[in-house]
Parts: C-alpha cells; structure tokens; sequence
C-alpha cells in the first residue's frame, strides 16, 4: 500500500471514528446539549481536527442521520425482494418501520428530529437526507403499483398519492406524542394495539374487490399482528 492510500484510509478511519463519537452523544442528549467541544472531548482530537472533516455541527448531525435512513432503505428492500403480492410487500414495509423504530429508536428520533426544519436547507446532507428518505417511499410506491399490477389492490388508487398516504401516516404513528399515547391508554389500548390496528385498517381500504385479503393472510410471509385491540376495561365487564 502507497503512503496516499495509507493516509487516504487513515483519514477514513478518522471520519469514522468521529461520527462514531458524535453519534455516541446524539443518541444520549439533545441536539442542543451536544457541542463541537463535546464531540472533540469524546473523541479525544481538538476541535480545530473536528472542523478539518465537518463544517459544523448541523453537518455531523445529518451525517448521523443518513446513518438511519440507510438501514430503514435497506430494509424496505429486503421487503421489496420478497417473493409475494404487492399488497403483501406494503404490508411488510410498515411491518419493518415499526421494526426499525423498535431497534433503533435514537435513529428514528434524530430522523424525525431533522426533519422538523429547524436545519439550514443549504446544508448538503439536507438534500442526501431527502433523497434518502424518497428513496424509501419510492420502494413503498413500485410495492403498490406491484400491487395495482398483480390485481391485490385498488386499480383506482394512484401509486405515488398512496404511499405519500402511507409514508405520513407511519411517521405519524411512530412519532406520537406522549399525550397522545396517554389519550389512548386511557381508554385502556395499549400503543402496541394501536400500530397493529392501522393495519387492519389500511389493507382492506387499498385491497381490489376481486382480493379482499385480511392482514393475517400475511402471516406466512412474515408478517406479525396482535389480535383484534380490545381495551382491557371493556374485558373487565364481560
């Protein structure tokens, strides 16, 4: 190996190990509580070699955040790959951001915490996150008209529209405020429940007359769901 592929790799491993130190600390404080002092402490450089590799730490921030949105695309096309309906596919890819959003929470929260516009649209990250993340609804998009194509769902529903529909309503779901989780808890539901019945829901309102299917049909595909929701107080009285 050449001294410029040497210290090329070097550099590399550097990047790395500082993306690794800041993601440390985004994923454990607030982006407010985090500083460039603090990231150059954690990894052990000053902050003038912090600088060298990240502009600010908006930069950082986002970089972290594509960290995410790969793994989330990667999944939605592992569901893509899948050797089932179009409607099933949907079905999977919600399956798999609920998923995502269980394995990595701090992903998520720092994603949807980027996408509050409170970050500087002239960052370059911006428009990498937003290619990202399209990506992801692109796939959702081909499974529905996979879907429209296969006969499994509505032929009168627009493809890019529905997952437009669709990408809303899961970060919608999956980014609920607390008063909101305790509205529905109240009424004796778990949250758990409440994610499980958006799909049982969704899939007949998007189902082609000619394949009424019910999301437990999906079980041999991998698909999970709780039974029916039925709030615990209304249990108690029968």
């Amino acid at each position: 190996m050449g001294i410029a592929d040497r210290r090329q790799r070097e550099k590399e491993q550097r990047r790395t190990e500082i993306i690794d130190a800041a993601e440390s600390l985004f994923f454990s404080r607030s982006y407010e509580d985090v500083s460039m002092e603090d990231i150059a402490r954690e990894v052990e450089l000053n902050k003038a070699t912090i600088y060298l590799y990240f502009k600010n730490k908006e930069t950082l921030f986002a970089t972290i955040v594509l960290r995410g949105i790969e793994i989330l695309k990667e999944k939605y096309m592992e569901c893509m790959e899948k050797q089932v309906p179009g409607i099933v596919k949907v079905a999977l890819m919600g399956q798999a951001y609920y998923q995502f959003s269980h394995e990595y929470p701090d992903y998520l929260r720092m994603i949807h915490f980027y996408g509050s516009e409170r970050f500087s649209k002239e960052n370059p990250c911006t428009t990498e996150i937003g290619k990202g993340y399209g990506t992801c609804r692109l796939i959702l998009r081909d499974a529905i008209q996979e879907g429209i194509d296969d006969g499994t769902i509505r032929a009168d529903l627009d493809p890019f529209l529905t997952s437009m529909y669709l990408m809303i309503s899961f970060m919608g779901i999956l980014s609920m405020e607390n008063k909101w989780k305790m509205v529905i808890e109240a009424e004796g539901f778990s949250y758990e429940q409440y994610t499980s019945e958006f799909f049982r829901f969704i899939i007949p309102a998007i189902s082609s007359e000619s394949h009424k299917m019910d999301v437990k049909d999906f079980e041999s595909s991998g698909f999970f769901l709780t039974e029916p929701a039925e709030p615990e107080k209304k249990r108690k009285k029968s």
